[in-house]
C-alpha cells in the first residue's frame, strides 16, 4: 500500500486531488487568454447601410492580408466614441458585394471610404496608420465629434 502513494507520488509529482484541479484551472485560464484575444464585437457587412441616413466609416476587409486586421484595430479603438454618430461597417472582398465596392473604388484590404449619410463618398483613406487619421476625417468630412 506504501509502495502505491510513494509510486503515485513519484510519477506525477503532485497528488492525484492536486492534478485534479490544476488541470481545470490550465483549462479556464486558456480560455480566459482566448476570450480576451477575440475582437472586441462583430462589424456589420451589410453594405446597403450606407446611404441610410447615418455616415458610414468602410473598411475594405480582405483575411488573406494584414492591413485590413491593423486598420481594424485602430477602428476598434475609436468605435466606442463614435458609435452614435457613424457606422462602422466592413466591406468583405470575399463577397460579392465587398468585391464590387472595391472594384467601384479601386482599393484593395485596409482602405477606409467615408459616406455622408445619403452615401455620398466623401474620403478615401489607403491604409490609414493612425486612429487620430481616422477621427480628423471623420471631423473634417463628416462633421463629427466624438462623444463626450
Amino acid at each position: 500500500m506504501r509502495e502505491n502513494k510513494k509510486e503515485e507520488k513519484q510519477s506525477g509529482g503532485l497528488p492525484r486531488w492536486a492534478r485534479l484541479l490544476v488541470t481545470p484551472l490550465i483549462l479556464v485560464v486558456a480560455g480566459a487568454l482566448i476570450w480576451s484575444q477575440l475582437p472586441k464585437g462583430a462589424y456589420s457587412t451589410d453594405l446597403s447601410r450606407i446611404g441610410d441616413g447615418r455616415p458610414a466609416l468602410v473598411l475594405t476587409y480582405d483575411a488573406a492580408y494584414m492591413t485590413g486586421m491593423q486598420v481594424m484595430d485602430l477602428m476598434d479603438r475609436i468605435r466606442d466614441e463614435y458609435r452614435d454618430e457613424v457606422e462602422f461597417l466592413v466591406a468583405n472582398l470575399g463577397t460579392p458585394d465587398g468585391r464590387d465596392l472595391a472594384t467601384r473604388f479601386r482599393v484593395n484590404d485596409g482602405a477606409v471610404i467615408l459616406f455622408r449619410g445619403d452615401g455620398q463618398p466623401v474620403q478615401l483613406l489607403q491604409s490609414p496608420r493612425h486612429e487620430q487619421v481616422l477621427r480628423d476625417a471623420m471631423h473634417e468630412h463628416l462633421g463629427v465629434s466624438p462623444a463626450r
